[in-house]
């Protein structure tokens, strides 16, 4: 027996919520912000660190630095990826 529109909806909402409650809370009040997925404040930081780890160990000339940035550009890189697995969080089955 197919499912009713407002059936759906109500699930879809119910799961939104659960998934991003900021998101779901602006989207109830008019002013949708970004989802979860798009917020990237956090990755440009570290972005914008591991690059100057990098930068002064090329300038010091020093081994350990230059590989210390390489390896939080790389974790920077990661995060910019909008299908990265949350941790700490179990799927939903897929229906």
């Amino acid at each position: 027996m197919p499912q009713s529109d407002d059936e759906g909806l109500g699930s879809l909402e119910a799961r939104l919520a659960r998934e991003d409650p900021r998101f779901a809370r602006a989207l109830g009040a008019g002013r949708p912000t970004r989802p979860r997925e798009y917020r990237r404040t956090g990755a440009w930081w570290l972005l914008a660190g591991a690059v100057a780890v990098l930068v002064t160990g090329i300038v010091v000339a020093d081994g350990l630095l230059i590989a210390a940035g390489l390896v939080l550009t790389g974790i920077a890189g990661q995060l910019f990826d909008p299908q990265r697995p949350r941790t700490g969080r179990r799927c939903p089955p897929r229906r």
